[in-house]
């Protein structure tokens, strides 16, 4: 058994998967430490990867070389395309997983990944010397050594489960709490709070009427996470329902409200806005009578489904009147109740962009210890934090996403800057520069970074070169190619649309919103003919061309500001003004600004009550 590694991972959770495969696929000696080895990237709340935004950040991980979209595609029993009635700029992919398979097969990566090894014990303890972090000492009184530490310990941290009146100490429902980091961590100065999430009621459908409910079948299409094509959904797909709510359900909960450990004093923390309870629902949007839940199956063969929408900290009986009151739910049986759970995170304006701590050197935050939730937006930070560890042991330039190449650039600069008042979630409207932030482009953004830093594989690199180089074949076969009026007319007014007056280049035709290259190519011979070349990947590098084509305008027009942008960026103020001493900054600004001690001008800009005028202030100093 060795005891002295380059990297110890605290928690095995999706940011430490993400983070301890990473360091170890780059060179370091990784140790992972999880209370408990058959919970790996168990999937604590819903069986489901992506969504909104957050599918954006898997396919993102995945061009890095990350492995969640991998394990998402493998495990999937659906598969949807989100925001398909949107522009490609909305489009989310998400999948719902069989939640035994997923911590499976991430446990088959982790064992067989080089460089990593696995240790079942609780961290109680960091070891320092000095402000550095030299490594951790656990529950069985081991001690293990280490250059670089990352924490990622989810809900963990003084975790404490409420159901109605009844309170739990726990990480998770069943599993023990982890104390004592907390504590220390704030003796070191660092500034720490609570924050609550929840999950609800688990559901046997052998109790439940699907007669009454509304199915949601997955797409069947070429659609997935990972942009390796020999990842493909083996899994048989199962169906999602709907259910609603109604006046006699709200009048049911409610009747619980004053056990509501919400509404009678015992939970003071802070929950999710994006992602409420019903019971909040209820009172927040009083005047609603009906509100959607999703019935989402577990797995391929089990019957345990998860009611999406239905989170709840009420007491067991109050969750099971309600439910009881949806007629497809009259005569049903629950496996476990929904319930709240209280934890501890840290004010995430104590990391530099690296993920690495101000106070301490070598030592990272990832996940929920950020006050973020969802696996996704865990997995994001893992992955960063566990290259910027492998940075810090071997040498070379800090790792960061900036705000217009990846939504995890994003979210990183958005907790680091803004801090949080509330469990952060990712959405695109967050970002400032959607278009170039698209799904299908992730691997563009990404992959040769990850050539770069040594985390992509040639096989992924040569897939990437061998799309970009067919779809700007065909994207300038479009420039070039003209259609005269009288050849495609008849073709246009027999699609509804309108008629030319004169000969185009195909590129104009293609900008109009209902043509796509699929489309015209059955009238427009060389194009077909260039089109059936494309025999690798052929959906995914149409699309991808048909994309580039319609709004290439847009994207233009953002990369012209993101560079715009790009340009403070590269203004850098880190600890170069004393800001207390700047009288002509506001005093939000000196107090904000003397806080957060932004890296460069940009950020500094988007720091909550740092005004232009502030900004302009900085500038003329610098000039100075």
């Amino acid at each position: 058994m060795n005891f002295n590694y380059d990297i110890i991972v605290v928690g095995a959770g999706h940011a430490g998967c993400e983070a301890a495969v990473a360091a170890a696929n780059l060179g370091s000696r990784t140790l992972l430490i999880t209370m408990d080895m058959h919970k790996i990237a168990q999937m604590s709340c819903n069986p489901a990867v992506g969504g909104i935004a957050k599918g954006q950040i898997v396919r993102e991980i995945d061009a890095l070389g990350g492995q969640m979209g991998i394990v998402s595609d493998q495990t999937a029993i659906q598969f949807r395309m989100l925001n398909r009635s949107k522009g490609p700029a909305m489009w989310s992919p998400r999948v719902q997983s069989d939640r035994m398979k997923y911590s499976e097969t991430w446990r088959t990566i982790i064992e067989n990944t080089a460089n990593l090894e696995m240790w079942q014990d609780t961290v109680t303890e960091l070891l320092f010397d000095k402000k550095t972090v030299t490594g951790v000492k656990t529950r069985m009184g081991v001690s293990f050594s280490a250059k670089a530490v990352i924490l990622t310990n989810g809900t963990f941290l003084n975790g404490l489960i409420h159901i109605g009146k009844v309170q739990i100490g726990g990480g998770r429902i069943s599993e023990p709490a982890s104390f004592g980091m907390t504590e220390q961590l704030r003796d070191l100065g660092f500034r720490t709070d609570r924050m609550k999430t929840g999950t609800p009621v688990r559901i046997d459908a052998r109790s439940v009427d699907f007669s009454l409910l509304e199915e949601q079948k997955g797409d069947d299409d070429f659609h997935r996470f990972s942009y390796l094509p020999g990842v493909q959904r083996t899994l048989r797909q199962r169906s999602c329902w709907i259910a609603y709510t109604s006046e006699a359900v709200h009048e049911a909960l409610r009747e619980g409200l004053d056990d509501s450990p919400l509404y009678n004093g015992q939970i003071q923390s802070i929950g999710p806005r994006y992602c409420p309870s019903i019971e909040t629902k209820i009172v927040t949007f009083s005047g609603k009578t009906s509100h959607q839940l999703f019935l989402e199956p577990e797995g391929e063969t089990t019957h345990e489904y998860y009611l999406n929408g239905f989170s709840s900290s009420l007491p067991l009986q109050t969750q099971l009147k309600a439910l009881q009151t949806i007629p497809a739910f009259r005569d049903v049986h629950i496996f476990r109740p929904g319930y709240a759970i209280e934890y501890d995170f840290f004010d995430p304006t104590q990391l530099e962009a690296t993920l690495e701590t101000k106070q301490v050197k070598n030592l990272f935050f990832a996940g929920q210890i950020n006050g973020t939730t969802g696996y996704e937006e865990a997995a994001g930070q893992g992955i960063i934090a566990g290259i910027n560890a492998h940075i810090n042991c071997h040498g070379g330039s800090p790792f960061v996403l900036l705000r217009d190449e990846a939504y995890i650039g994003v979210l990183i600069d958005d907790l680091i800057s803004k801090g949080v008042d509330e469990p952060y979630r990712m959405f695109t409207s967050r970002a400032e520069y959607r278009i170039l932030l698209r799904q299908d482009n992730a691997d563009e953004r990404l992959t040769k970074k990850a050539q770069t830093l040594g985390l992509a594989s040639d096989e992924r690199v040569q897939l990437l070169r061998r799309k970009q180089e067919k779809v700007n074949e065909i994207i300038g076969f479009a420039t070039h190619f003209s259609i005269r009026a009288d050849r495609i007319n008849s073709f246009l007014e027999r699609i509804g649309s309108s008629p030319l007056k004169q000969g185009v280049k195909l590129l104009e035709l293609l900008t109009r919103p209902h043509i796509g290259l699929e489309l015209i190519a059955q009238e427009v011979t060389p194009l077909r003919e260039l089109l059936d070349t494309v025999t690798e990947r052929r959906e995914e590098i149409i699309e991808s061309a048909d994309i580039e084509i319609k709004y290439s305008g847009y994207i233009k027009r953002e990369r012209m500001m993101a560079d715009k942008i790009t340009r403070l960026e590269d203004i850098r103020i880190k600890d170069k003004f004393n800001y207390h001493e700047i009288q002509s900054l506001s005093t939000e600004a000196r107090q904000k600004l003397t806080k957060i001690n932004p890296d460069t001008i940009a950020q500094a800009g988007r720091i909550p009550g740092v005004s232009p005028n502030d900004i302009s202030v900085l500038l003329v100093l610098l000039g100075r």
